[in-house]
């Protein structure tokens, strides 16, 4: 009987620790935003720009440099996108088109990174102030930094690129 007790009293001293002892995904996952973080990309958890959200998604974005912001659009992926918005490329839609067309530099880095997201990457976004990807994580460091040098070509192409929200767009006289 004592030997029963011993080990019940062991069992509540270890359970603790063994429940507080993070799973394989979390370490992946610690691992990748170690890695992205080192390769210069900020990574925080926020409520992403879908409709029907419900909690936080992982939100990773590249900055652009203060003095060379970045134009305003957001595409979100078909499964995520409503039948009224207009279709892009590859099963992705404008939610947020930009103002004027993208660069021309900007095209080849964007398709690459659109036929390569993987499935979980819900909202590739630009603003004034970073380039951004919402996804669920699904991929460890090695294979998420075949990326980074498209991330980094797209956010180059489009760094200095705003809409500027405050300015008319001049408006063509149709011909006749």
């Amino acid at each position: 009987m004592a030997w029963l007790i011993i080990l019940v009293a062991v069992m509540l001293v270890i359970s603790p620790v063994l429940w507080l002892k993070p799973n394989p995904r979390q370490k992946r996952v610690a691992r990748l935003r170690t890695a992205m973080s080192r390769a210069g990309v900020t990574v925080k958890l926020a409520r992403p720009p879908l409709h029907d959200a419900k909690g936080v998604m992982p939100h990773y974005r590249w900055p652009y440099p203060p003095q060379q912001p970045g134009p305003d659009f957001m595409l979100v992926r078909d499964d995520e996108a409503g039948t009224s918005l207009k279709a892009f490329r590859h099963g992705w839609c404008w939610r947020l088109e930009p103002l004027r067309p993208l660069p021309a530099a900007a095209e080849a880095p964007l398709e690459a990174l659109l036929t390569r997201l993987p499935l979980d990457a819900s909202v590739l976004e630009s603003n004034t102030a970073a380039l951004g990807l919402w996804w669920w994580e699904s991929q460890d460091a090695e294979r998420f930094a075949s990326y980074l040098d498209d991330f980094t070509a797209l956010r180059d192409a489009l760094a200095g690129y705003p809409d500027d929200r405050g300015k008319v767009l001049p408006v063509e006289e149709p011909r006749a």
